[in-house]
């Protein structure tokens, strides 16, 4: 392992992570507030979108942000994206797109399969679950404390 990078350096890069990324319990928390500040959006395909989705997100596939942002987000308000989860690259693709649009823009980490697994509500045509919470990820009544 290489320990030569000067921790200004390494400051300097999570900081920069933390400018553009935010996680599944900031966003939930968020939500619930009912005033979040932001739109979330679902990047995935309208079939990924139909077997579930976060309640109150916006479903815009990653493939079709730069054809069709412009006319169905504002602007003014900052947008959050989520794909499936960490396999997945849709998400900061899709953030990538709305960035190069002029969008403020951020990326859920962890998607929806760890907003899932945090058994959060999940949304979809024949209504609204709360998956069991999976212990690895969510430990029970031990917060991780971030």
């Amino acid at each position: 392992m290489d320990w030569t990078t000067d921790p200004t350096d390494a400051a300097a890069h999570f900081a920069r992570r933390l400018a553009v990324e935010t996680d599944v319990s900031d966003v939930h928390a968020a939500l619930e507030s009912g005033d979040p500040g932001f739109v979330l959006l679902d990047s995935r395909s309208r079939e990924a979108w139909d077997q579930g989705h976060v309640p109150g997100a916006v479903h815009l596939p990653g493939r079709e942000v730069a054809a069709r942002a412009e006319a169905e987000l504002d602007r003014s308000v900052p947008v959050v994206t989520y794909c499936w989860g960490p396999g997945c690259n849709g998400a900061t693709r899709a953030a990538l797109a709305l960035a190069l649009l002029g969008f403020r823009v951020r990326e859920m980490i962890g998607g929806l399969e760890y907003w899932a697994r945090e058994g959060l509500p999940v949304e979809a045509a024949d209504g609204l679950t709360r998956p069991d919470v999976d212990p690895l990820t969510a430990p029970r009544p031990v917060s991780c404390g971030c």
